[in-house]
């Protein structure tokens, strides 16, 4: 037997971590596409940056020597519906970050509806409710591909999704010390026992 393969890293870290646009723009794609860890994010930001970086190479060189790389390329692409059909090399280039997480199976499953937030359609893909033509799909990180978008739906038995009603705490606090303040007004003011005069039971006790 072998040694076994040592396991890359699959994401890079950019270089200023504690800038503050950068954390702020972060913390947004990873509220708005229900993003658990930074990993994912720079997982997909790495994905992006080597398919443009590949654009730029291809770029560079003769349009004879290139032809079957970029048809390589383009065809990846225009599969998961990141780019039209008739894009070119340049269009790659443009590409953003947010057009990629909107390919993903956890954003799709929420944009068909069968999720209300982005964390509840995470937690049915990774519980195993959700199929793809009838196949249980439990990666949320998943490119779907454009023509298994339609084919999105519930493996096997639907679940129903229901928003709850939103708590008015303020009424309820409101409605609780009503309650409270006429069950006191009904008892009356409390009575006060009167004081014996301990003086006088003193003087009888030493007679």
């Amino acid at each position: 037997m072998g040694q076994p393969r040592k396991k890359r890293k699959q994401y890079e870290t950019p270089r200023r971590q504690w800038d503050t646009q950068l954390l702020e723009r972060e913390r947004k794609l990873s509220n708005t596409y229900g993003l658990t860890t930074k990993r994912e994010l720079r997982r997909s930001e790495t994905w992006l940056k080597y398919k443009r970086k590949a654009a730029k190479e291809l770029l560079a060189l003769p349009i004879e020597k290139r032809t079957q790389r970029q048809e390589e390329l383009m065809s990846g692409l225009r599969k998961i519906g990141l780019v039209k059909p008739d894009a070119t090399l340049d269009d790659t280039l443009g590409l953003r970050i947010d057009e990629l997480l909107e390919k993903r199976l956890q954003t799709l499953v929420m944009r068909k509806g069968l999720a209300l937030t982005p964390k509840q359609a995470r937690q049915f893909v990774v519980h195993g409710h959700i199929s793809i033509a009838g196949k249980k799909v439990t990666a949320p990180g998943y490119l779907v591909p454009t023509e298994e978008v339609q084919q999105i739906g519930w493996y096997r038995k639907p679940i129903k999704t229901e928003t709850a009603p939103k708590k008015d705490i303020k009424k309820e606090f409101e409605e609780a010390a009503g309650i409270a303040g006429t069950a006191i007004a009904a008892e009356g003011p409390a009575t006060e026992e009167p004081e014996t005069d301990k003086s006088t039971d003193v003087t009888k006790e030493g007679k």
